[in-house]
């Protein structure tokens, strides 16, 4: 197995689902002091990203019958996304938006497909970014790609219960996240295009 696929799913995986981890502490918070609540979100979490990853793998596979010259272009996408995330990002931090997370997660513990479908809305953008990547990735590469995530969920989960518990780490990732996430998602887009040599780059 190719140790710098791997690297490569590990990353992706973490600059695609950085706000994941604040979602997840909200949950777990929100779970406190409810009886399997670990379990429940766990398994919502589970559900949420397979359902991800079956899009994107589906929708990479109807970009490999596209023409070979035209699947760089499909870095525009992550760079489209990137581009709405930093727009989005700019607008919340003028109007000092941020807080509807929080004030959605003072309920009682949430149950899996609660957490699930927040987990699936949340992941427009990963599967803007997965789909190219897939598609240039071949079934090898994505079946690596596809186990290498699911593992890492399982250390999303345990993350997102760690830092429920701490606070001032979990603000912190609310106030650069938002940041972090455009521009990631911008460079993605770019590197696809550029590799690809989309527009005679």
């Amino acid at each position: 197995m190719d140790l710098g696929i791997i690297g490569q799913a590990a990353g992706l995986f973490a600059v695609t689902n950085i706000d994941d981890i604040l979602i997840l502490a909200l949950f777990f918070a929100q779970g406190a002091g409810h009886p399997g609540s670990t379990r429940r979100i766990a398994l919502g979490q589970y559900l949420g990203f397979s359902a991800i990853l079956a899009v994107a793998v589906v929708a990479a596979f109807g970009a490999t019958f596209l023409p070979e010259s035209a699947i760089p272009y499909l870095g525009l996408l992550p760079l489209a996304l990137g581009l709405k995330a930093a727009w989005q990002a700019w607008k919340d931090h003028r109007n000092g938006d941020g807080d509807d997370e929080e004030e959605q997660t003072r309920e009682s513990g949430p149950g899996p497909l609660e957490v699930a479908a927040v987990t699936f809305a949340n992941g427009g953008d990963n599967i803007g970014v997965y789909v190219p990547v897939f598609a240039t990735a071949g079934i090898g590469g994505m079946s690596v790609y596809a186990a290498v995530f699911l593992v890492l969920v399982a250390v999303w989960c345990f993350a997102g219960k760690f830092f429920a518990t701490r606070p001032v780490i979990a603000k912190a990732l609310a106030r650069w996240g938002h940041i972090l996430l455009p521009l990631v998602l911008i460079a993605i887009g770019l590197l696809i295009l550029i590799e690809g040599g989309a527009f005679g780059l």
